[in-house]
């Protein structure tokens, strides 16, 4: 017999009465049977914390506005999971209030090709971001409720946490950015159990939870886990709040199987044989559930989850500014931030519109996100030195109705962040991630902050677009394609003031009647000899060697590169022609532009001498000039390299 769920939707009464109790206390049970069932049958999984949060999950996806009818739209409650190794129990709590089929998830858990994975992803109905590392879950929260505020519709974001992951940095990153941005609609949820993987909490690592919290600024408050109805009065009572509200949640590891009760040994230990019979007993199921959820993993289709789809809102990019050829020399980054600020001017507040939220860790003066931040000032999030969580704010933001743009030096906004933005891409987030000095150009600030890897790292992920423009026009244009352009897209510059490129004529290069297209490798000059592919701001340098080349009666073709991980196959069909191709980059030369454009040459059987230029050791702390010449990277080191393929 079904168990009938109370309406619990918003907390529409002041208090829960007996029979709501014995309604949920009922499908708990059954998602208990559930859940061990779950990770019995493939042998893999985390059964003892899915136990201990079970009321809190049923709970939760009860009082949120969040349903099988809106859970894809974005007006609406949101439920991030830090501890997404308890799955089992979210996707049995899930399934008890109607989001899919409880066998589908019971009969395919960790199955390959089912969207019910051991951690929890968004594929699934209901599952709002895919959490693998513990501590993620609440900078993913943090930045649902600020996409919500932005929206203006009222909507609330809770967070569910193991206690194991309480004392991760991130965690403390995220508590401090949801108290210094006054988020009173976010709820966090802490699975206080006391025990993690390696033992008790003490003997791993000790820590005063509820004072990290009231530390930071939260509203603390303390029930019994395992009970319905002070989970609901907490929660409603944290709705009511005017600061952000943390619930530390008292519960029993193992909850309702005695032998897996206060223990660490089924954290991530499924119970099998005579075990998994005891468990069913404890718990009142029949044995028999764990032959029939083999029998449909064997012979039924798999379910096939939910597709993702990212959005470009919409957003008024404007028309491009123009750079002179005869202006002064000016920096790309400030030319991102200048196209950065009319596309908020545009947009602020318009009327159906989509908010555009801009993140800075405290270097708005240096990443030119400055102007933004005086024209739209609510839209501007000022997170501090904390890159950890902002990365994942950001990027979760952007999955919940509002464009999203964070700007860091290189070496913060990926190199430190690789797992956050890694993430990102996996939960198929629509961030904008602008990264300014990146390469040899910081020159001074020598090889900590000199960001050689961001190409490699990106090379990685399997959703990011990375461009890398060469002058200030090109930046222009590539900002205004970013925002509108769906999903992940990492735009990389340097810090230097740049030439305007010119065109054979004269011309700004990428001036009137230029639209930067991803994947195009731009013919500067033409040359009979070989060719260079410079990858962003090193093209300037390519154009002089080219010219002292010339001098010697050699001509060689310069192409700029600004989609590194788009190679331009009709570039290199062309390049190829000339018998001689040479790459030059600021980046590491092992896993850069030159081993990516070498690999594809390689896939279309091009044959030509082959020459690849860029960073083979850590930079030296001086002018950048002398830092690219030292590097063997300055145009007369670039013109020397390729008469040696002569």
């Amino acid at each position: 017999m079904k168990t009938i769920l109370p309406s619990l939707r918003n907390f529409p009464v002041e208090e829960l009465s007996d029979s709501m109790v014995h309604s949920l206390e009922e499908a708990a049970a059954k998602c208990r049977i559930n859940a061990v069932t779950m990770v019995t049958l493939p042998n893999s999984g985390h059964p003892a914390g899915s136990l201990s949060s079970m009321e809190m999950y049923l709970t939760v996806y009860g009082v949120a506005d969040s349903t099988p009818g809106n859970c894809s739209s974005f007006d609406r409650d949101y439920v991030a999971i830090s501890h997404g190794h308890t799955s089992p129990g979210a996707y049995a709590a899930l399934a008890a209030w109607g989001f899919f089929d409880p066998m589908d998830a019971v009969a395919h858990f960790r199955q390959c090709g089912s969207p019910f994975q051991g951690h929890v992803e968004r594929d699934v109905p209901g599952i709002d971001w895919g959490s693998g590392n513990l501590g993620q879950g609440l900078s993913a929260g943090v930045g649902f409720a600020l996409a919500q505020r932005a929206r203006g519709n009222g909507k609330r974001t809770y967070v569910l946490m193991g206690d194991g992951g309480q004392t991760k940095g991130q965690s403390a990153e995220a508590r401090r950015i949801a108290s210094k941005e006054k988020l009173s609609n976010i709820t966090a949820l802490v699975d206080w159990n006391r025990i993690q993987i390696s033992g008790s909490l003490e003997s791993v690592m000790p820590a005063d939870i509820p004072a990290l919290w009231k530390a930071d600024g939260w509203n603390v408050l303390e029930c019994d886990g395992h009970s319905f109805r002070e989970l609901y009065a907490a929660l409603k009572q944290a709705s009511e709040s005017a600061v952000p509200t943390v619930i530390l949640c008292r519960t029993v590891m193992g909850k309702g199987v005695p032998f897996m009760e206060n223990s660490s040994e089924f954290h991530g230990k499924a119970p099998l044989n005579d075990l998994y019979v005891q468990a069913m007993r404890d718990l009142g199921g029949d044995p028999s559930l764990l032959e029939d959820a083999r029998n449909r993993r064997t012979s039924a289709q798999l379910p096939t989850g939910r597709h993702i789809t990212t959005s470009s809102f919409g957003l008024d990019t404007g028309v491009p500014r123009l750079y002179t050829v005869e202006a002064k020399k000016t920096d790309n980054r400030s030319a991102f931030g200048s196209a950065l600020a009319d596309i908020g001017k545009l947009n602020y507040k318009k009327e159906g519109g989509a908010p555009l939220l801009v993140f800075d860790c405290d270097l708005a003066g240096s990443v030119k996100t400055g102007e933004f931040a005086s024209l739209c000032p609510e839209w501007f999030i000022q997170t501090g030195i904390q890159e950890h969580a902002t990365a994942t704010v950001a990027g979760a933001a952007s999955t919940a109705g509002v464009a999203a743009l964070w700007a860091d030096f290189g070496v913060f906004g990926l190199s430190e962040t690789y797992n956050q933005q890694r993430l990102n891409d996996i939960n198929k987030a629509n961030l904008k991630t602008v990264l300014t000095h990146v390469g040899l150009d910081v020159g001074e600030d020598g090889m900590t902050h000199q960001a050689i890897d961001y190409v490699g790292l990106l090379r990685n992920t399997f959703g990011w677009k990375l461009a890398v423009p060469c002058d200030p026009n090109q930046t222009d244009r590539a900002t205004r394609w970013a925002i509108k352009e769906p999903g992940c897209v990492c735009l990389a510059m340097g810090r230097s003031k740049l030439d305007v490129l010119a065109s054979a004529k004269g011309a700004p290069l990428f001036g009137e009647g230029y639209e930067f297209r991803y994947g195009k490798a731009e013919l500067v000059c033409e040359g009979n000899d070989g060719a260079l592919f410079a990858l962003g701001a090193m093209t300037g340098r390519a154009l002089k060697a080219a010219q002292m080349l010339k001098e010697k009666g050699i001509t060689v073709s310069v192409y700029a590169v600004s989609s590194p991980l788009l190679p331009d196959d009709d570039a290199l069909r062309a390049a190829a022609a000339t018998g001689r191709i040479m790459t030059c980059e600021d980046h590491c030369v092992a896993s850069g532009m030159g081993s990516i454009l070498a690999a594809r040459m390689t896939e279309l059987r091009l044959n030509a001498a082959f020459k690849a230029l860029g960073v083979h050791r850590y930079g030296d702390s001086g002018a950048s000039e002398d830092v690219f010449a030292a590097m063997g990277l300055d145009a007369a080191s670039l013109a020397a390299a390729f008469e040696k393929l002569l």
